[in-house]
């Protein structure tokens, strides 16, 4: 039987303008706005709509817009018919929203805290990150550990087949693209980021967070959960707590959460949110499946309808 998955975007997804049509068209999504700004105490919609793009680059902005976008577009949908969710990062939160796990204002809360601590840790703990492309995980992994000798460097993201990014301080990460370099990869790029994302140098967020995700309520899930740091689905609330706590210094291992979801039914996946990376990611992970997206209010009444 087929299923139907959602899955979230995370940040470098965001764009000046996002949600504005869904303020301006529904009387639902500009109450959600709304709302937003009244829990967070400042207009993070304003920040969304107007930006400037600096502003809603900073972390501490970025993880809140992009899960109050993700939200509002995911509560205009007339047929919530997801069988299983999942979100790349930041995306997990909305994810867990969407599976009854989270409430919108305690998953508001936190990712708001979430961004606020990784662009401190970033900060303080000077790092960078970067792509690699045309490499296996194993041998990435093991130019990694090589480079490992000069600083802190790790797998981030396994993004999708010989797709993967690496995180740590700024030597560390330069040694290993000198290695990947010279191990033939495709294309090695160093990323914009504000910090060393998804590695130990977020271990001050991490525990800043765990404080956070200690004092707020969490739900057994309605449906199952891929959760990043395992690829494999969660349901029990304080399994997703740990696992959220973890996130944060453990690589997002979004291939194998896909893989894992085709295997348990999916064949359509819907993209909630701003941008299309990761249809682009599910594609490559897999070219049998359905890949659709919902970015704008247009959008949602052409999915409804096919």
């Amino acid at each position: 039987m087929s299923k139907i998955a959602y899955i979230f975007p995370g940040q470098g997804s965001q764009y000046v303008g996002m949600g504005k049509d869904l303020f301006e068209q529904s009387e639902k999504a500009r109450a959600l706005f709304h709302q937003a700004d009244e829990i967070l105490g400042f207009e993070i919609s304003k920040i969304c709509f107007d930006g400037p793009e600096e502003t809603l680059r900073q972390t501490m902005n970025t993880q809140p817009a992009l899960f109050l976008h993700s939200i509002a577009l995911m509560n205009l949908k007339v047929k919530n018919n997801a069988s299983m969710v999942a979100g790349h990062s930041l995306g997990e939160y909305s994810a867990l929203v969407a599976a009854g796990a989270l409430t919108f204002e305690n998953g508001l809360k936190l990712v708001r805290l979430r961004g606020k601590l990784m662009q401190q840790a970033g900060e303080k703990e000077k790092g960078t990150m970067a792509a690699i492309v045309g490499l296996e995980p194993k041998i990435v992994e093991k130019i990694c550990s090589d480079a490992s000798n000069v600083g802190v460097v790790q797998c981030a993201n396994f993004n999708s087949p010989g797709q993967i990014v690496i995180s740590g301080s700024i030597a560390g990460v330069k040694k290993a693209m000198e290695i990947a370099k010279t191990q033939g990869a495709k294309l090695v790029k160093e990323l914009v980021v504000s910090g060393a994302f998804h590695s130990p140098l977020m271990k001050s967020a991490s525990e800043g967070l765990n404080v956070g995700l200690s004092a707020v309520e969490f739900k057994d899930a309605q449906i199952p959960v891929y959760a990043n740091v395992s690829g494999n689905d969660v349901q029990k609330a304080e399994e997703i707590r740990t696992l959220l706590n973890k996130q944060l210094t453990s690589p997002v291992r979004w291939e194998e959460s896909i893989v894992q979801m085709i295997n348990d039914g999916a064949t359509t996946f819907i993209e909630i949110g701003s941008g299309k990376v990761l249809q682009g990611l599910v594609k490559r992970i897999n070219i049998n499946v359905e890949v659709k997206g919902i970015d704008k209010f247009e959008d949602i009444n052409k999915i409804e309808q096919a």
